[in-house]
């Protein structure tokens, strides 16, 4: 279980590290750019039994590459491209042919770009939804990129990853056969329309099943998405390892981004409101790993939140050091009287030991 002593009170003030020790004249030298792959130091790997659970195994980092790697190609169009296949996907719930070679092409690209960079996890991670977007298909496309990048860090490979990143982009289908006004109102639902609305895991694997998926073991993935830890969730209550290891994964990050981007009638919290919910009221959920994998890739700080200082200085959150998800770097615009500075200056808390956030600037006030 993640304790909140550990994870959630250090939002208000961290106790700075202690000063570095410099490395031995023979160690290479220390990277302080954002490390742009997408396996962390001590990565998490997981040993798989007949259903795979989550353990956590301490590995030898990766070796980082030096400097910025380029995605291959622009992050913002292939999130466009992915929205864009879903929302066609709507069109053919009462069918029983699907794109299965388009959406893999899709994931695979999708994997490709989040090894070299972080670029599409943000894009998917803003929390913004165009105006007129099919929220169904948006949340599930927001999901499958997140997911891909739990995966990996989780210690997934290319070919583990793939029917992770499909399921994730099919996992709420079922959705488009149900009222949206139960979508909207899901935390206040009648008894009659609750039914209804826990139907949707066996609508949506219904629906991929009749598609013919190329992967059968996505069907389970999809089934089991609203199943948790202790038999909280739903349809089947299942426990702990009876619950398919994907499903946990796209589980979690559905939580996440239905808290961050909810549907239009839903107040949404902010990435560390969303985090510190998760991590205060829901840590029974979900696995205690994935908790973390989840806290150490988003960060209660994720780039663009506005940041106070223990200097009173205010600055902006410009990228986030895994290693010390509380010492991100930070673009400081405002002295500790409030004056904003002619130039910036940039930060990276993670190396200085003096400085820490006391906490996140609420929007449009100190």
């Amino acid at each position: 279980m993640v304790r909140m002593s550990d994870l959630v009170r250090g939002i208000v003030r961290e106790t700075p590290p202690a000063p570095k020790t410099p490395p031995p004249a023979e160690a290479p030298p220390a990277e302080t750019a954002e490390r742009p792959v997408v396996v962390p130091t001590g990565r998490v790997s997981i040993a798989t039994t007949e259903r795979p659970e989550p353990v956590v195994r301490l590995e030898p980092p990766a070796p980082a590459p030096r400097g910025r790697v380029e995605p291959s190609e622009p992050s913002e169009p292939l999130f466009g491209e992915i929205q864009r296949l879903l929302v066609e996907a709507r069109a053919r719930v009462n069918g029983a042919g699907f794109p299965w070679a388009h959406l893999d092409a899709l994931i695979d690209r999708a994997i490709t770009s989040l090894m070299q960079s972080p670029d599409l996890f943000w894009v998917a991670n803003n929390p913004a939804a165009p105006p007129g977007v099919d929220y169904v298909a948006f949340n599930q496309a927001r999901v499958c990129v997140l997911s891909l990048r739990l995966g990996a860090n989780l210690g997934y490979d290319r070919a583990r990853l793939m029917p992770l990143g499909v399921a994730a982009a099919l996992f709420d289908v079922g959705l488009w056969q149900i009222a949206a006004q139960l979508i909207e109102r899901s935390d206040s639902l009648s008894d009659n329309e609750l039914a209804t609305y826990r139907a949707h895991p066996k609508l949506s694997a219904d629906i991929v099943q009749r598609w013919s998926p190329p992967n059968v073991r996505i069907i389970d993935a999809i089934l089991d998405h609203h199943e948790r830890e202790q038999g909280q969730g739903f349809p089947r209550g299942l426990q702990g390892g009876g619950i398919d290891p994907d499903a946990k994964i796209i589980g979690l990050v559905d939580t996440y981004t239905a808290l961050t981007v909810p549907p239009a009638s839903r107040p949404r919290l902010r990435p560390h409101e969303a985090i510190r919910d998760i991590v205060k009221t829901r840590n029974d959920q979900f696995p205690s790993p994935l908790i973390k994998v989840l806290l150490s890739e988003i960060s209660v700080f994720p780039p663009g939140t506005i940041v106070r200082l223990n200097t009173e200085e205010v600055g902006r959150v410009i990228a986030v050091n895994r290693n010390h998800p509380l010492r991100p770097q930070v673009e400081v615009v405002a002295d500790g009287k409030g004056q904003r500075l002619g130039v910036p200056k940039v930060i990276d808390l993670s190396e200085a030991p003096f400085l820490y956030i006391t906490g996140p600037v609420a929007e449009g006030g100190r």
